[in-house]
């Protein structure tokens, strides 16, 4: 990194990707938070888990878009710069929110809800599915070689820190400001506008924000050629090497954590504002620990922290969930909780550097976003549907197994990754 590629605004440019980030996670999130309020408003059946069944599978299709946003905006990071990228994507995501935020019900259009429903799902879906990628190539660029692990962690600190405002918010109208009528009615409307809002916020700084000193570089020089043939070609075996990562990754994170709510309400028995309170309390340590492990990354690789997250995770997984179910109390769930955080603690907190470090730079957002966004869409967005189905059906410790399944694929992905970590300080990997 010469002197004349060095950032001019670090710490803003770090803020604005960072707050950028949390704010597309919230918009994401605030769905899945406030759903147990809202399914009847766009599906106005008699069994609130078919209710919460809709809701998931239209969750499921928004992560259907992930491949196609992480595609388009990746192509265009890696041609136009990061932080056009960045730009672009937090006015999709906002676009989506304000059509959820002014979507009348069913008893009012009718069928048309839920299409308007389905429609802003897949235009968050699309920009979430470049965001991954693109925060992911702009926080670990914009590092220091010797402490990208540790920047590169606050995207799942923002990450988590969007699905912890979300239902911080949904506690504070819960405890505090409405009942659980004004919530049903309306209440989850107001969590979508501030999404919005917030959105068109964030549009302004990350317009202010610096261009990565490894895109500056490629710009100078004799631009390599970018793109999905040269992605394939080239970068074949990194390419599988993330989307094997990611099915472990994506599983576990989501359901151990937009899963868990509807499964401390509709398995362990726990009341609404009591499971949400429990959430949120343990999304806490999760994010406190993401800067630990990152930085300690740097110091002695990613793979073992990798290694850690997929052996524990095959081993724990079926034993905590169970013991989560039958929890007899807020107390114990909220620990048991914390456990499997910091089990899978060890793969998100080097999500964003060990898949980012594997690419040059004229493929780096493409290569990280689209078989992350890929795995998301087979495997993260379907993860609440494949947990309602089993419980429906009446094999709930199936979903379980399931999980710990995909984190062994991981783990024996793991062992073909290479260590990407500098092992002298100042060393840029490719």
């Amino acid at each position: 990194m010469t002197s004349a590629t060095k950032p001019r605004h670090a710490v803003r440019s770090v803020v604005g990707g960072s707050l950028g980030n949390l704010v597309e996670w919230y918009d994401w999130y605030v769905y899945s938070a406030f759903s147990l309020y809202f399914a009847k408003s766009f599906f106005p059946q008699d069994d609130p888990t078919a209710q919460l069944l809709s809701t998931s599978i239209v969750f499921a299709i928004g992560f259907v878009m992930r491949p196609l946003g992480g595609w388009v905006l990746g192509l265009a990071a890696d041609k136009y710069g990061r932080k056009a990228a960045l730009t672009w994507s937090i006015m999709l995501m906002c676009f989506g929110s304000l059509i959820i935020t002014l979507c009348p019900t069913y008893a009012s259009i009718g069928v048309a809800a839920p299409i308007l429903l389905t429609v802003a799902r897949m235009a968050q879906g699309l920009s979430l599915g470049g965001e991954f990628g693109t925060a992911a190539t702009y926080l670990t660029e914009i590092a220091p070689p010797e402490k990208r692990g540790f920047w590169s962690s606050f995207q799942y600190v923002t990450l988590i820190a969007g699905q912890l405002l979300a239902l911080g918010l949904l506690v504070l109208l819960q405890f505090v400001f409405l009942t659980e009528t004004q919530l049903e009615e309306w209440g989850w409307r107001f969590a979508f506008a501030t999404g919005a809002v917030l959105a068109v916020s964030v549009f302004w700084l990350r317009r202010g924000i610096d261009e990565t000193p490894d895109f500056v570089e490629e710009s100078t020089g004799e631009r390599k050629k970018g793109g999905f043939l040269t992605l394939i070609r080239e970068h074949p075996k990194q390419v599988a090497l993330v989307f094997g990562l990611s099915i472990g990754s994506n599983v576990s994170f989501y359901a151990f954590t937009t899963y868990m709510q509807k499964y401390l309400v509709a398995s362990a028995g726990f009341a609404k504002d009591k499971a949400s309170l429990i959430c949120s309390a343990a999304l806490i340590f999760y994010i406190v620990i993401q800067p630990m492990l990152g930085a300690l990354s740097d110091r002695i690789g990613r793979k073992p922290l990798l290694m850690w997250t997929w052996v524990m995770g095959v081993l724990t997984t079926v034993p905590l969930f169970t013991a989560i179910g039958a929890a007899g109390s807020g107390t114990a769930a909220f620990f048991l909780i914390c456990a499997a955080y910091l089990v899978i603690s060890g793969s998100s907190a080097t999500s964003a550097v060990v898949k980012a470090e594997m690419f040059p730079p004229h493929v780096r957002a493409l290569g990280v976003g689209l078989p992350y966004a890929i795995s998301q869409a087979f495997f993260g967005g379907t993860a609440e549907s494949v947990a309602l189905g089993f419980k429906s059906a009446g094999y709930e410790a199936a979903f379980f197994w399931y999980v710990a399944g995909c984190m062994a694929i991981a783990l024996v992905t793991t062992l073909f990754v290479p260590e990407t970590a500098p092992r002298k300080t100042g060393q840029r990997t490719a």
